[in-house]
C-alpha cells in the first residue's frame, strides 16, 4: 500500500511472484539474491497488500521454523532483517508479529540459522519504541512459555529486560503480568534461563519509583527463588515507615511477597504482613490499582480472621482487610485491567475503521489498525494526550491506511481523550470557589510515627477565613499544623511568602526559664523589636508587669496560652495555627479570644478545638478529615453538622460509643462507709519561693470515696496549687494535709505530657512496666512528701532513745493495725533481728521520721493495689483497652508517635494501674475528643472511689460533680452538695486468690477475724467432712463452707 493506486492484477501477480520466491529458497544457491527480489516485490506493492494476498506474516513465520529446509529457515530470518532495515519503523505492525518465529529460530541446530535469527532480531529491535511494549508483550510471553526451547526463552528475557531503557513507564504499566512470567522462568531447570530471568527482573524492578522499598529490592527478588527468606524480608519491611505514594508497580512488586507472608505459620510474620498491607493500602494513590490485588490478598487475610487463635492477630488482619476494601471500593466505577484494555482497543478499532473514508484501495488492513490502537491504548494508560506526540508516534502508521493521516490522527486523539474523560471524570466533584485571595492551593501527603494520616489530598485556603479542623482523635490534626508551621508540607508556600505561627497548649522545656518578654523576643522575626515595645503591647492585653517578667514555666496554663497568642499577634502572622486555644482559659478569656479572632480580616486561622460553642462562634469554614483526605465545608459548625449529622458525635458526650472502665479502688482499713473522710487539708497555705504573698490561704477541705468535686476559678487563682498539696506534689508552708495511710492516688497533671517526656522512645506497655517494675509507682518518688533534703537525710541517722538505750533506725520492715492507728516494725543499726521493735506511728512522727513512714505507707498501699495484678504485657494490654488504647498503640507503637489524645489515655491508664481510691484530674478535657470525654464521664459515674477535677468545661463538670470548690485570689469556698448523706456501707471484698506472671494461681490467706458463731460453724463443717471419710487437714487456714 506504498503506492497511491495499484491495479489489482499487478498486486496479484506480484503476490504470486513473492510466494514463488519463498518456495525457491529450498533450492536456492544464492539466498541473498532471492531475499533481494522478495524485498523488491514487497517494496512494489506494500506489506499490507502482501498480507491481504498471501498472509505474509504467517508465511514468513512458518518458513522460519520449517523443519525440512535449512535455507528456508535462514531465508525467512534474512527477509525479516531486510524488511526491517529497508522500511524502518513503519514495518513494525508486520515484522513484530514475526518476532516469535525468529526467537524460535534461536534454538535451531544450524549455526547459520541462529546467526540469521540474531541479525533479524537486532534489525527489528532497532526500530522498537517504548509505546510498542504493550503490543510486544504477548509475543515475548509466548516465547517464554514452557513449550519453547531455552535459547529462545533466554533471548526473550533479555529483550524484556532491555525494554526498561526505552520505555520504563510503559513497562511499569504491565508489571503484574511481567512479574508473573518472570517468576516462572526464575524456577527454570536451565541455568541460562534462570540467570536471564534474574537479570531481567532486576532491570524491571528499576521501574518502581517508590523509595520506601528501593533498599529491599534485592531481598524481594531473592524471596522469589528462596521462599524461606520471606519471614526475614517481611520483618525488614515492617520496621520501615511507608510515606511515599503507592502505585500499581509498587503493588505488583510487593503483593507476591505479601501473599507468601500470609501463608506463613508464625504469628509474628502474619501480624507484620497484615500491618504492611494496611499501611501500604492507605498510601495507594489510585483506588483502581488496589482492585487489581484484592483477589490475591483477601483469601490470606480471611484465613487469618477465621482461623487464627490469637485474638489480637485476628483484629490486625480485620483492620487490614477493612482498609483494603475501603481503598479498593473507591474505584468500583472503573478498573483498567486486561479486560478493560481489550474493550478499550475494540472501541478504538471501531472508531478508526468508521473514520477511514480515504482508505487506500478501499482496504482497511487489520494488522496495522490493531497496532495503531495498541499504541493509542498505551498513551491513554500513561495519560499522555499531547497532540505532537500522537502525530509523531501514531501518524506514520495512520498514513499507511489513509491519505488524511494528520486529520484522522487528531480525530483519533480526540476520541481517546473523550473515552478517558467519560470514564474517569464522572464522579469527580469540583470544589466550589467562594472567591477571595488564595492563601494556598496545594496537594500533599502526610505521615507521622509510621501512620499514614493524609494521602494525596488537596488543601485550598482563602485569606481572612477561619477554618475549624475536625476529625477523630489521632487522625493528625496537630501534626498537620506543625508540618505547616515547620515548612514541611509539600507545595505549601514557604515562610518567606507566608508567615505561619503555631499556637499550642504546650511550651518547649527549653523555654520554661525565660521571662514572658524574653520568650517573645526569642523569635527570629522579632529582631529589631525592643523589650519596652513588647512590654507595652503585653500591658495592653491585660498582662501585669509582674507577669511580663515572670518565668514562662511558672505561669498557669491560661497565662501560657495567652502568652503564645500575644506572640502570634506581635509576629503579624498571615496564618494562625491554633491547637486547642481555649485549653486552660477561663470563660472571660475565651470570650476575649472569640472577639479577637472574629476581628481578624486579613489573617487566616486554622483551629483545632473540642469546644463546640467556640468553633461555632469563630469558624467560617470547616475542614474535615475523610478517608485520609481533607474536605472543606463552607459555613460554621452548625451548618456542617446539618450537612454531615454523624459529625455530631464529636461534640456530644452522650454520643460516645467508646467506654472507659476504672478499676475497683480496694478496701481501706477502718473505712466502713463511702462518705468517711480519707483525705483532709486543714488551714493550709502555700507561698512559692521568692513570692511576696501566699498563693492560697486558710484552705480547709476533705474528700471521701463518694466525692465528686469540681474545682473552678479564674486563671492563676491557685486551683492547681491546691491539687498539688492534696496529692503530695508539694508541702504546705502552713497547715496540715492528712491522708489515710493506705490511700492510693491517680493524678493526671494539667500538663499531662510531663509524665511521658523522658520515655518517648518506649511503648506505653514498656512505660508502665518500667514505672511499676519494683512494685511501687516511680512517679511517687518525685513528690515533695517523699524527697529527702540533706537535713532530713542527716536527721535519719540521729540517735533516738528507746528502752533506756540510744539507737539508730536502720529501716522499717513491717506494719500492723493498732486501734485507730498503726505501729511499725523497726530494725536498728548494728542490732540483730531479735531486737526489732514495734513502735507507733505517732512516736515515729515525734522523732521526725514522717517521710520514712510515708515511704513505707506508699509501698504498702502499692502492694495492696497490685496484689493480684501481674505486671505482664498481656495484663497491661487489657488494662489499656479499658482506657480506649488498642494493642496496636499500647504495645507496638512508641509514645513519640502517638497523638495528644492517645498520650493522655496512656497517662490516665498508667495512673490507674494501682487501683487508686481517689482520682485527681487537672484539666482532663484539654486533650481528649468528644468520644473519649464521653467514655471518661461514664467511667467517673461508675467509679467507686472519689474524683476531684479542675476544668473550665462547665458541660463536663456540671453533669458529673454535685460539689464545687470555687477558688478566687487564693481563697476557697464550697458550693453544692457535700459528701454527707452518701454513706452507703462498704462491704469488704477480700482478695481470694492471686495470679503471678506465669499464670500460677495462689490462694490468699484471709485476714478477716471470724466471729464466735462463724468459728463454731467452721468446726461443724470440719467434723462433717471427717464423718464422710474426706481427708481433712488440722491447719486453721483450710476453707470450709460455713
Amino acid at each position: 500500500m506504498s503506492k497511491t493506486t495499484e491495479p489489482s492484477a499487478t498486486v496479484s501477480a506480484q503476490s504470486k511472484r513473492f510466494s514463488e520466491l519463498l518456495v525457491s529458497l529450498k533450492t536456492a544457491e544464492n539466498i541473498e539474491q532471492v531475499i533481494s527480489e522478495m524485498v523488491s516485490v514487497t517494496d512494489a506493492i506494500g506489506l499490507a497488500n502482501l498480507q491481504k494476498e498471501v498472509s505474509v506474516v504467517s508465511a514468513i513465520s512458518e518458513a522460519a521454523v520449517d523443519k525440512t529446509s535449512v535455507t528456508v529457515r535462514q531465508g525467512a530470518c534474512a527477509f525479516v532483517e531486510a524488511v526491517a532495515n529497508k522500511k524502518g519503523r513503519v514495518s513494525c505492525p508486520y515484522v513484530l508479529p514475526m518476532l516469535g518465529a525468529v526467537l524460535d529460530a534461536y534454538s535451531d541446530k544450524q549455526s547459520v540459522v541462529q546467526e540469521a535469527a540474531k541479525k533479524a532480531c537486532e534489525a527489528v529491535l532497532k526500530h522498537v519504541e517504548g509505546v510498542d511494549v504493550q503490543f510486544m508483550l504477548p509475543i515475548l510471553f509466548e516465547a517464554m512459555s514452557n513449550s519453547k526451547k531455552w535459547q529462545g526463552k533466554e533471548k526473550a528475557l533479555n529483550i524484556l529486560g532491555s525494554f526498561v531503557s526505552i520505555g520504563p513507564k510503559e513497562v511499569a504499566q504491565h508489571l503484574p503480568e511481567i512479574i508473573t512470567h518472570l517468576t516462572e522462568n526464575m524456577w527454570s531447570t536451565k541455568t541460562q534461563v534462570q540467570t536471564a530471568a534474574f537479570a531481567a527482573i532486576k532491570e524491571i524492578f528499576k521501574t518502581v519509583e517508590n523509595g520506601d522499598i528501593e533498599q529491599f529490592m534485592n531481598d524481594i527478588i531473592s524471596c522469589i527463588a528462596k521462599p524461606e527468606e520471606v519471614p526475614e524480608t517481611i520483618y525488614k519491611l515492617s520496621s520501615t515507615t511507608f510515606i511515599r505514594p503507592v502505585d500499581q508497580p509498587t503493588l505488583a512488586v510487593m503483593v507476591p511477597l505479601l501473599e507468601r507472608g500470609l501463608k506463613e505459620r508464625a504469628t509474628v510474620v502474619l501480624r507484620q504482613t497484615s500491618i504492611i498491607i494496611g499501611n501500604m493500602c492507605k498510601l495507594v494513590t489510585n483506588p483502581e490499582d488496589a482492585q487489581h490485588f484484592l483477589p490475591k490478598l483477601m483469601p490470606g487475610l480471611n484465613a487469618i480472621i477465621e482461623n487464627a487463635s490469637n485474638p489480637e492477630l485476628r483484629e490486625v488482619a480485620t483492620k487490614a482487610k477493612n482498609v483494603l476494601i475501603e481503598v479498593g471500593a473507591e474505584g468500583n466505577e472503573f478498573v483498567r485491567d486486561e479486560a478493560a484494555i481489550e474493550k478499550e482497543i475494540e472501541s478504538l478499532t471501531g472508531f478508526i475503521k468508521s473514520g477511514l473514508k480515504g482508505a487506500k484501495n478501499g482496504n482497511v488492513e487489520d494488522l496495522c489498525i490493531n497496532f495503531v490502537c495498541n499504541l493509542a491504548s498505551t498513551f491513554i494508560g500513561l495519560k499522555n494526550f499531547e497532540e505532537a506526540e500522537w502525530v509523531k508516534s501514531i501518524g506514520p502508521f495512520v498514513k499507511l491506511l489513509t491519505e488524511e493521516n494528520e486529520k484522522v490522527t487528531k480525530e483519533f486523539l480526540k476520541k481517546s481523550v473523550d473515552l478517558d474523560i467519560s470514564r474517569k471524570m464522572e464522579n469527580m466533584k469540583v470544589e466550589e470557589d467562594i472567591g477571595g485571595v488564595d492563601l494556598c492551593n496545594c496537594e500533599f501527603s502526610l505521615a507521622y510515627g509510621g501512620m499514614i494520616l493524609l494521602n494525596n489530598t488537596k488543601l485550598r485556603m482563602k485569606r481572612g477565613r477561619r477554618y475549624g479542623l475536625l476529625g477523630h482523635n489521632g487522625c493528625g490534626k496537630s501534626t498537620l499544623m506543625r508540618a505547616i508551621a515547620n515548612g514541611q508540607l509539600e507545595g505549601f508556600p514557604s515562610k518567606d511568602e507566608l508567615r505561619s505561627v503555631y499556637v499550642a497548649h504546650e511550651l518547649q522545656a527549653s523555654d520554661s526559664d525565660m521571662t514572658v518578654v524574653e520568650y517573645i523576643l526569642e523569635d527570629e522575626f522579632m529582631k529589631g523589636s525592643t523589650a519596652k515595645e513588647v512590654e507595652e503591647f503585653l500591658l495592653s492585653m491585660n498582662f501585669t508587669l509582674e507577669i511580663c517578667h515572670k518565668g514562662v514555666g511558672s505561669l498557669s496554663g491560661g497565662w501560657k496560652m495567652k502568652t503564645q497568642l500575644a506572640r502570634a499577634m506581635l509576629l503579624k502572622a498571615d496564618i494562625l495555627l491554633l491547637d486547642e486555644p481555649t485549653n486552660h482559659l477561663d470563660v472571660k478569656n475565651v470570650a476575649w479570644l472569640e472577639n479577637y479572632l472574629n476581628g481578624l480580616d486579613d489573617v487566616t486561622c486554622m483551629i483545632v478545638s473540642h469546644e463546640s460553642k467556640f468553633l461555632n462562634t469563630v469558624c467560617t469554614d470547616i475542614i474535615h478529615y475523610e478517608s485520609r483526605k481533607l474536605k472543606i465545608y463552607h459555613g460554621n459548625l452548625t451548618h456542617f453538622v446539618s450537612v454531615k449529622p454523624e459529625a455530631k458525635a464529636y461534640f456530644e458526650l452522650s454520643a460516645s460509643q467508646i467506654k472507659f472502665k476504672f478499676p475497683e479502688p480496694g478496701f481501706l482499713d477502718g473505712v466502713k462507709s463511702r462518705d468517711k473522710a480519707i483525705l483532709k487539708m486543714m488551714k493550709c497555705a502555700y507561698k512559692y519561693p521568692n513570692a511576696e504573698k501566699n498563693t492560697i490561704s486558710n484552705i480547709t477541705v476533705q474528700c471521701s470515696l463518694a466525692s465528686r468535686i469540681a474545682v473552678i476559678g479564674p486563671n492563676g487563682a491557685g486551683k492547681s496549687t491546691i491539687i498539688k498539696l492534696l496529692t503530695g506534689e508539694t508541702i504546705p508552708t502552713e497547715g496540715e494535709v492528712w491522708k489515710h495511710p493506705n490511700l492510693r492516688f491517680a493524678y493526671v497533671a494539667q500538663h499531662a505530657f510531663h509524665h511521658l517526656e523522658q520515655h518517648l522512645d518506649m511503648t506505653p506497655n514498656e512505660y508502665i512496666q518500667w514505672r511499676f517494675q519494683y512494685g511501687e509507682d516511680k512517679e511517687l518518688l518525685s513528690k515533695a512528701t517523699r524527697k529527702m533534703t540533706p537535713e532530713e537525710e542527716a536527721e535519719l541517722k540521729k540517735e533516738v532513745k528507746y528502752e533506756g538505750t540510744k539507737r539508730v533506725i536502720d529501716a522499717l520492715l513491717g506494719r500492723r493495725k493498732l486501734k485507730n492507728s498503726y505501729e511499725y516494725e523497726v530494725k536498728w543499726v548494728n542490732m540483730p533481728m531479735e531486737e526489732n521493735a514495734w513502735i507507733t506511728r505517732e512516736k515515729l512522727d515525734t522523732w521526725g521520721f514522717q517521710k520514712l513512714v510515708q515511704a513505707f505507707d506508699d509501698a504498702e498501699a502499692a502492694r495492696q493495689g497490685l496484689y493480684a495484678k501481674p505486671l505482664t504485657q498481656k495484663n497491661i494490654e487489657k488494662h489499656l483497652i479499658d482506657f480506649g488504647l488498642d494493642p496496636e498503640f499500647a504495645t507496638h507503637s512508641r509514645i513519640r508517635g502517638l497523638s495528644g489524645g492517645q498520650k493522655v489515655k496512656v497517662v490516665i491508664g498508667a495512673a490507674m494501674w494501682m487501683n487508686p481510691h481517689i482520682v485527681v484530674l487537672d484539666e482532663p478535657t484539654n486533650y481528649l475528643d468528644r468520644d473519649s470525654l464521653g467514655a471518661l464521664a461514664h467511667a467517673i459515674n461508675e467509679f467507686q472511689g472519689g474524683v476531684i477535677m479542675i476544668s473550665h468545661n462547665s458541660e463536663f463538670t456540671s453533669s458529673l460533680c454535685p460539689t464545687t470548690w470555687n477558688v478566687d485570689k487564693g481563697v476557697l469556698s464550697i458550693d453544692g452538695v457535700t459528701d454527707a448523706g452518701k454513706g452507703e456501707k462498704i462491704e469488704q471484698k477480700e482478695q481470694e486468690e492471686t495470679i503471678d506472671a506465669f499464670g500460677n494461681v495462689t490462694k490468699v490467706k484471709s485476714t478477716k477475724k471470724l466471729s464466735r458463731k462463724e468459728l463454731k460453724a467452721k468446726e461443724k463443717a470440719k467434723k462433717l467432712k471427717k464423718k464422710q471419710g474426706i481427708a481433712v487437714s488440722d491447719s486453721e487456714d483450710d476453707d470450709f463452707d460455713i
